[in-house]
């Protein structure tokens, strides 16, 4: 006789996928606000992983990790681009990026790294972006920027290029 699997059996036979959220700020000069992680090379954008366990949505996630990692509690704009990155040494990672909007100086002053994973931060104008972040990210942040200045819907990317 055949047994079928309980239903925990079966999500936990099932692929495994991260997820990640950020928000994309930005100067009055429209330059793009980058964190500069201590646990691996280069630069990112100030996010990380939804705790999805304590039913984290995408956009909660990326408003706790931009007031963990700079100390800014800032409701977030709209959706600008949801990314699909195949995973070479991890699991497949799908990242949502927001637009954390407009920075003033009195924003920029009161930015409080925190010191368990980050070792600076930084205005970079788009010119910059592609040699500062690493591929997919890269990709995403600028078709974010492109997605702002269009008024244009959220772009759906894979590995940081749109599809569709």
């Amino acid at each position: 006789m055949t047994t079928t699997p309980d239903f925990a059996t079966y999500i936990a036979s099932l692929p495994r996928v991260l997820a990640g959220a950020a928000a994309l700020f930005r100067d009055a000069e429209g330059r793009v606000l980058l964190v500069e992680p201590n646990y691996r090379e280069g630069w990112a954008l100030p996010g990380g992983t939804i705790e999805s366990d304590d039913g984290e949505t995408p956009r909660q996630g990326a408003r706790r990790e931009t007031l963990e990692e700079i100390g800014l509690d800032r409701e977030l704009g709209r959706l600008l681009a949801v990314d699909w990155v195949r995973g070479q040494a991890h699991p497949p990672l799908v990242a949502y990026l927001y637009d954390g909007g407009v920075l003033t100086d009195a924003d920029l002053a009161a930015i409080r790294l925190q010191e368990e994973e980050l070792l600076s931060w930084r205005l970079v104008r788009r010119e910059e972006i592609a040699g500062l972040l690493p591929d997919a990210l890269g990709r995403r942040v600028l078709t974010a920027l492109d997605t702002l200045a269009a008024g244009t819907g959220p772009a759906e990317l894979e590995n940081g290029h749109r599809v569709a």
